[in-house]
């Protein structure tokens, strides 16, 4: 029997936009290959990795869930019986309006996860649901990116700034400071568009703790820095700006607050300007490159010449990832990497950059099935959903509670939908699990997802849901936006998986909303408007309606590349103020001046030393996202764990000094938690410093070590103190072998 080839794609939270064609024989899949367009610099094929190509082993792994399950026994050991859709269903209906009339709607909470972000899939249909039945406990703030999307409006007045990779080539020094895209793809053929900017002479240094696939390919130079101290590197360099005069002072005068002593807001004592704070003013500890080697690990030379190449390469391009705000004073890297480009002056120049990580979409996101206006009004901020759990009423404005006062209750039902963030993805697995096993606590978890991940394991009941091989949809995120996809079904849903919508709807007609939920409209229907909704802004008229665009797989917008944030507002800041309460860039924070808390939280951005957890754990741990996963969802594939074996990876001096051979299965453990897995030994990793890739699942023997490797059996669940986001990456363990335990 002939193959048909299908076109479809790659829609797990990556930030990619990749294609794929299903080549389907005996209605089963039995190849993937990838973008066949025409090749071209302008407009590059959108090749899929090996983990979309290794698709397939996901697909029909024989794992996967395929019936409706009711937990039996304890929750969290695992234990399901099959039951019907009538009788999942109708427990779900019932305990979801059981607890709306016990404790209102906002004791529901849907959880924070990104596992399908395709159209019709994941939380949207969820969420539209829950509130046309009254509303729901929403989150803001990602695992990601919530220190960037706290700190970058208060400092530049927007989230969308940063310049189309087409500028790229533009820049005569570009620095990817913890930024790592050849290994984590954030957007497709990022590496390929650093190659093309580095062909046509730019240079590239890469600031990381370790010695990544994207330092090795396409940098010039790879500058280990200690984690966490990425702030004492900044403020050091722009020491040397500043005394050799090599700052751009005029730029400083016309478009930013708080500089200098003479550009603060009215009423703020002397001594307050970053200025002051970079020369010792305020505290008599000037940072000079002498201060920061010691802490940062870089000689005090190269941090010289590093402030000189800088000053040197206008323009210059900035461009950090999210991986140094993942940490526990997370706000002050962000804020200061924007001081940095404000203070060369590279901000609204071709070839510069805002210092702000992140992109500019070159068209709107896809506006079709909506979840709707939610009439709960609070949002408590993703990472602190446990403290919402043990304690939601005690919480406050400071821990992040927006929308009132105080909750009128505690979570009681959550509903989890394509997410891992139950249990894995969160950090300190022990004490969630404590929590989610309390049915005091959550009175009901149900789960909707593929596989039965570690939170699945906590679910009272489970709804198998398909994959976008199973259903059609379309897909828009790669970071710059100019991707649309079609994702066409090319099988028929194994089992009895329903799609994502097809599940809320049901739900919605047993609770009296199935009217209101449908809108008249098909999934077809839906698909249809948000393809409509990108014809409408597109910027260009070539976007084909949604029958064309599932015909030809993909439809790729024009760059734009003269469109540079902030050009305007740099050329007249007065005629083009920037939605900050001074109008211009806000080095100077008036909103975190007013917050009051100056020790945690400076009005300009500050290197604050992290806490460690004493000499019994003396090892900085990372839990990169690397080649293996996309966050947790892949673990399944023996191909991916095949080529990219999940392991510790330990400095040499490190290995020596514990007599740990490469490897070696050894222990990592500290005060929260051990997990056991292999050691590689590798100079690709500083010393003191220990890297566990996140998203391998947990899986805790009977005495609660975890024999895979989950690196969040070892993170803190301490959120950063503004933006009340994810501190993960703050963590120090010890390593030890199993022989001397």
């Amino acid at each position: 029997m002939p193959r048909a080839q299908i076109n479809t794609g790659c829609a797990h939270n990556c930030n990619g936009s990749c294609v794929l064609i299903a080549h389907v024989q005996d209605s089963r899949i039995v190849q993937f290959t990838t973008d066949e367009r025409p090749d071209s610099p302008a407009d590059p094929q959108l090749r899929a990795c090996l983990r979309g190509r290794a698709y397939r082993r996901r697909l029909y792994h024989p794992d996967r869930l395929m019936y409706p399950l009711r937990r039996v026994g304890p929750r969290g050991k695992g234990h399901f019986e099959r039951i019907t859709w009538d009788e999942a269903l109708d427990a779900v209906a019932g305990e979801l309006r059981r607890v709306i009339a016990a404790y209102g709607n906002a004791a529901v909470y849907l959880q924070y996860g990104s596992g399908g972000l395709a159209q019709l899939m994941g939380a949207t249909p969820v969420a539209r649901l829950l509130n046309l039945l009254g509303g729901y406990l929403e989150w803001y703030g990602t695992y990601s990116a919530a220190c960037v999307e706290a700190a970058v409006p208060i400092t530049l007045g927007t989230r969308v700034c940063g310049h189309p990779p087409t500028d790229w080539p533009n820049s005569k020094l570009i620095l990817l400071w913890g930024h790592n895209p050849a290994e984590t793809t954030f957007g497709t053929n990022t590496p390929y568009l650093l190659r093309l900017a580095r062909q046509a002479g730019t240079r590239i240094i890469v600031i990381d703790p370790r010695y990544t696939p994207t330092a090795i390919a396409l940098a010039d130079e790879w500058l280990p820095i200690r984690p966490g101290t990425d702030v004492a590197l900044i403020s050091a360099l722009a020491y040397v700006l500043i005394t050799e005069g090599l700052h751009d002072q005029p730029f400083l005068d016309r478009c930013c607050l708080g500089f200098d002593q003479a550009h603060l807001p009215p009423g703020v004592p002397a001594g307050s300007s970053y200025r002051a704070y970079v020369l010792g003013e305020c505290d008599g500890v000037p940072k000079t490159p002498a201060w920061a080697a010691p802490i940062t690990r870089i000689p005090a030379e190269r941090i010289a010449r590093l402030a000189r190449e800088i000053a040197a390469a206008k323009p210059m391009a900035l461009l950090p990832g999210y991986a140094p705000q993942r940490r526990a004073y997370g706000e002050q890297f962000v804020r200061a990497c924007i001081a940095l480009a404000a203070l060369t002056g590279n901000i609204g120049l071709p070839g510069g950059s805002s210092g702000a990580p992140g992109a500019a979409p070159q068209f709107t996101p896809l506006a079709g099935l909506e979840a709707g206006p939610n009439p709960v009004p609070y949002r408590i901020p993703a990472f602190r959903w446990t403290d919402a759990v043990e304690r939601g009423t005690e919480l406050t404005s400071r821990d992040g509670l927006r929308g009132g006062e105080r909750l009128p209750s505690d979570i009681k039902f959550i509903y989890n939908v394509a997410s891992n963030t139950l249990i894995n993805q969160h950090a300190d697995c022990h004490r969630t699990a404590r929590l989610l096993r309390d049915p005091a606590r959550v009175e009901f978890i149900v789960v909707q997802d593929q596989f039965l991940t570690p939170s699945a394991r906590f679910a009272d009941v489970i709804l198998p849901a398909v994959t976008w091989l199973e259903m059609s949809t379309v897909y828009q995120l790669e970071p710059w936006g100019h991707a649309l996809v079609a994702l066409n079904q090319a099988i028929a849903p194994l089992g009895e998986c329903r799609s994502d919508y097809a599940i809320c709807a049901d739900l919605a007609d047993r609770l009296g909303v199935g009217e209101a939920y449908r809108a008249g409209h098909t999934e077809a229907d839906w698909l249809r408007d948000a393809v409509r909704s990108v014809q409408a802004r597109a910027p260009r008229p070539a976007c084909p309606d949604y029958e064309t665009l599932r015909e030809q797989g993909v439809y790729t917008a024009q760059w734009e590349p003269s469109v540079i944030p902030f050009a305007d507002f740099r050329a007249d800041p007065e005629a083009h103020p920037l939605n900050t309460p001074s109008g211009k860039i806000e080095i100077f924070s008036t909103v975190l001046w007013e917050w009051g808390d100056p020790a945690r939280v400076p009005a300009v951005p500050q290197y604050i030393p992290e806490p460690d957890d004493g000499p019994r754990y003396p090892l900085q741990l990372l839990g990169p996202h690397t080649f293996r996963r996309t966050h947790s969802t892949l673990e399944e594939v023996d191909w991916l764990e095949e080529a990219f074996p999940h392991h510790v990876a330990l400095n040499p001096a490190d290995a020596a000094e514990r007599g740990i051979a490469d490897g070696e299965t050894v222990r990592v453990f500290n005060s929260r938690g051990v997990i056991v897995l292999p050691c590689r030994v590798t100079p690709l990793v500083m010393p003191g410093v220990v890297v566990v890739p996140q998203g391998a699942w947990w899986t805790p023997d009977e005495t609660g070590i975890d024999r895979r490797g989950c690196v969040n059996v070892l993170t803190s669940q301490q959120a950063t103190p503004w933006a009340n986001g994810s501190a993960q990456h703050s963590a120090w363990v010890e390593v030890g072998r199993l022989v001397d335990w």
